[in-house]
């Protein structure tokens, strides 16, 4: 085989988290190319949770529906998976607390891995022999598996090292006796190459391309999924000098964050849609005060808490259109780690050089999912602080040819700097000129910056490419499993067109789609919103029958794109 998925799966609270980490660290740094998602319950304890790994010996960064290893951690993960679980998977379980399981396919393997751990000294070391039978099966060197440990529990002291790799060894015997009993193999190319490759999920990139972009101050109130952010800036305060803000609630996180921009700093605010709502005023706020504002909105399923650890994208239009008036912003969606990690580092400066709110719109399933990638390229990096020194004749909101003022901070320069959440003049006091001065600031902050953000807007992802004429559109997360599924089933003059910048559209998508012979779009909502952007903003209307929208709260897989591509005659 050359792509395996293994499927954990048990209830909250049984460690599922750790056996992936482990298991993720040691296929990486043994040379595998890795994925793994996780889906969760809202829960502290109980319920199921599982989490799906695939290794390969070429780059996968999607989830499959294919079970080829399933652990089990108690009966109730069977019926979580039934639907999943067909005559091929291998189900790997412990044999004193699995219990019999009716109807299955085939039978479980049951090995006995809490009496391992027992005679270790702890039957806290389950977790761990169930990782080493996975050692055995692959034929791993124990030796990545022992410094994984190391790295994961030498803060705790020795002892605890030395048990985890005792119950480590005793796991690899018991995979390595299952493979020699069973004729079976696992063994596939490694590369040297995917070892030196780095682990990201989704929140650690946007983490990480803040700092790139000078972010030195965050202000949110924890709400998953979005709270990765949060916490991996938090970690790194220190070290890059950044101010952290635990809010007392959303609406005083971004105005906190406003403040921050306003006194020369590089701010970014972290939430979801339901924190998101109660910002709203303060990017109001933003907009009128000619702000840059840096936002980053993990999308869960709705309406109001909905399922808070579920993935959707309902709330495209939230971003698009949320605070009342008219102020031109910016809207990214990344589709892959290396995006997401450029475009945060980038929405600093276009929020700096245009003095507006640029977005970063995620979802649960991508800051939750992981996968090697190539080292973050940071050469070409850089940082553009627009503020200028004032003097004595600074005026704020100068209408200017362009329609960027100059933006001062207080302290730097002799000029005096003004903020108005009012309707203001050029110098900052309030005004009711509904001739001249109303309109003209209306038209400086919408439509003279929607002008100029045409330099920086960014055409959408063909793949594969060159000549086609129809098209798989998708945006954010979608990406990777459209991609997959377009190369499992490649079909000529057909291509996917991934959107990483959903609003303003680049112009060419407007050319493009209208040659377009046929078009299909996949989203995760209810209402099709961004082919309604399509519809609106480029003029390319595609039908009911053509817009697959799933609004479960599960990522779509390989596999039901392929079955669409199928469906659709591709």
């Amino acid at each position: 085989m050359q792509d395996v998925s293994i499927v954990m799966c048990g209830a909250a609270g049984q460690g599922i988290q750790t056996v992936e980490q482990l298991l993720v660290g040691i296929f990486k740094n043994a040379g595998y190319n890795v994925y793994a998602t996780k889906e969760y319950e809202s829960r502290v304890r109980g319920g199921s949770n599982s989490t799906e790994l695939r290794v390969s010996d070429s780059r996968v960064s999607a989830m499959v529906d294919r079970i080829d290893i399933l652990i089990p951690f108690d009966k109730a993960a069977v019926e979580h998976l039934r639907s999943r679980i067909v005559s091929e998977t291998l189900i790997i379980a412990d044999q004193d607390s699995f219990g019999t399981v009716s109807n299955l396919p085939q039978e479980p393997v049951l090995l006995p891995f809490k009496a391992k751990a027992v005679e270790i000294g702890s039957r806290l070391y389950t977790n761990v022999v169930a990782v080493g039978a996975i050692t055995g099966l692959f034929g791993l060197d124990l030796s990545v598996g022992e410094d994984i440990l190391q790295q994961k529990f030498a803060p705790k002291g020795s002892e605890l090292v030395d048990e985890n790799i005792k119950a480590l060894h005793a796991g690899n015997a018991l995979g390595i006796r299952l493979r020699e009993e069973r004729d079976m193999s696992f063994l596939m190319p490694r590369s040297a190459d995917v070892a030196d490759e780095i682990l990201l999920n989704g929140n650690q990139a946007v983490a990480l391309g803040a700092i790139a972009g000078g972010c030195n101050f965050i202000s949110a109130y924890p709400m998953s999924p979005s709270t990765g952010v949060l916490e991996m800036l938090s970690g790194l305060s220190h070290e890059f000098g950044i101010l952290v803000d635990q809010a007392e609630d959303e609406i005083a996180a971004m105005n906190k964050a406003v403040a921050a921009w306003f006194a020369g700093a590089r701010a970014i605010v972290s939430t979801s849609g339901g924190g998101f709502d109660l910002m709203t005023e303060g990017l109001s706020m933003a907009g009128i005060m000619e702000s840059p504002l840096v936002v980053h909105l993990a999308q869960r399923s709705g309406p109001a808490t909905g399922l808070p650890t579920r993935t959707a994208q309902e709330d495209l239009n939230l971003a698009v259109y949320g605070g009342h008036g008219e102020f031109c912003r910016l809207v990214y969606a990344p589709g892959t780690i290396a995006q997401a990690f450029r475009i945060t580092q980038q929405a600093f400066n276009i929020a700096d050089r245009y003095q507006i709110p640029v977005f970063i719109l995620t979802d649960q399933d991508f800051v939750d999912s992981y996968y090697n990638t190539p080292t973050l390229e940071l050469s070409e990096l850089r940082n553009e602080h627009r503020f200028v020194e004032t003097d004595d004749d600074y005026v704020r909101y100068r209408l200017t040819e362009d329609g960027i003022s100059p933006r001062g901070v207080p302290g730097f320069g002799n000029g005096l700097v003004r903020a108005d959440s009012d309707e203001h003049d050029e110098r900052g006091h309030i005004t009711e000129d509904l001739e001249h001065v109303r309109p003209a600031m209306v038209e400086k902050r919408l439509h003279k910056r929607r002008h100029l953000l045409e330099g920086v807007l960014e055409e959408p992802e063909q793949y594969p490419e060159g000549k086609a004429d129809s098209y798989v559109i998708c945006w954010g997360s979608n990406r990777n499993v459209v991609k997959e599924a377009l190369e499992l089933l490649p079909s000529p003059g057909l291509a996917m067109l991934h959107f990483h910048q959903v609003f303003p559209l680049h112009p060419s998508a407007a050319e493009r789609l209208a040659t377009a012979k046929k078009t299909i779009i996949l989203e995760n909502n209810a209402t099709g919103q961004f082919a309604n952007l399509l519809k609106i903003h480029a003029d390319h209307d595609i039908p009911a029958q053509g817009r697959y929208l799933r609004y479960s709260g599960k990522p779509w897989s390989v596999e039901e794109v392929v079955d669409i591509l199928h469906k659709e005659g591709f």
